[in-house]
């Protein structure tokens, strides 16, 4: 996949000895541990700097990630150039931001998919700790769009609902995925 083989041998062999639910589990809290990081430095960013500061750099990183996670999946999986909705929706539902999203619905037909968060963990966080809620709009939109894009440029991605837009109760986000041929 890279040059970099993904652990060294002894490692891949202990987590080879793993029951697979426990691997699961294991795996799922290596993806949980990336997003407190991400949510930690921003918070910190955020108290030095302000909230439209720790944005500015939240959007920059995750414009970046949504390239090397693309491509890094289109490789893991075998995936060819400009693909349609549905491979790009398969491949975003392995991205480490939506396996940390739970409470997440895809619905996909040929050339459109519409994904919905009806609960977000990073505003619910948020608002426990009485901070406000997290203007994810532009971090969110240039992420999907980046990663969307690096799979296929003729994909348009559009913001039905994000914060700080105002939004319902049981819907945090909402984004919209267009082919355009």
């Amino acid at each position: 996949m890279s040059e970099y083989p993904p652990g060294s041998a002894e490692d891949r062999e202990m987590l080879s000895k793993m029951p697979c639910e426990n691997l699961l589990d294991f795996f799922f809290l290596q993806i949980r541990n990336l997003w407190r990081v991400d949510g930690l430095y921003f918070l910190g960013i955020e108290e030095k700097f302000g909230t439209e500061a720790a944005t500015e750099v939240d959007a920059g990183v995750w414009q970046i990630m949504a390239k090397i996670e693309a491509k890094s999946l289109r490789r893991m999986f075998q995936v060819g150039e400009n693909v349609d909705i549905p491979i790009i929706m398969n491949l975003l539902r392995k991205s480490s931001w939506a396996l940390d999203q739970p409470f997440k619905t895809i619905e996909i037909d040929d050339n459109k998919a519409v994904l919905s968060i009806s609960k977000c963990k990073t505003q619910e966080a948020r608002l426990k700790k009485s901070l406000s809620e997290f203007p994810c709009k532009k971090v969110r939109f240039g992420y999907l769009k980046n990663f969307a894009k690096t799979l296929n440029p003729n994909v348009e991605v559009n913001c039905i609902v994000c914060p700080p837009g105002k939004h319902p109760k049981d819907l945090w986000c909402k984004w919209e995925f267009v082919l355009h041929e």
